[in-house]
């Protein structure tokens, strides 16, 4: 009886994780600041492997933050996206 406890706990751990893989690469979306390619200028001040976010609305309303990580090259990589729905749509964040 007691294993068959231990494995389902087991199970129900597991099945929470996540690998973050599904985040590896997001593609810009209208108001991602890499929307339109790469910027001009590049962040050379800040240092490599440092990460910011960037608030704006789709087209829908709904809200956006991304989090953009500064590459060895200087440009831009999106790590996580979230989206925050309307309240009055009822839907579930993303």
């Amino acid at each position: 009886m007691k294993s068959v406890i231990a494995v389902t706990v087991v199970a129900l751990a597991l099945a929470g994780c996540t690998t973050g893989l599904s985040n590896a690469n997001l593609e810009p979306i209208p108001g991602s600041i890499t929307y339109n390619g790469q910027p001009r200028t590049k962040l050379t001040k800040s240092p490599v492997g440092s990460t910011f976010t960037h608030n704006f609305r789709r087209w829908n309303g709904d809200r956006v933050i991304e989090t953009y990580q500064i590459q060895p090259d200087r440009s831009l990589k999106i790590i996580d996206r979230r989206i925050i729905r309307d309240w009055l749509t009822f839907g579930s964040d993303d």
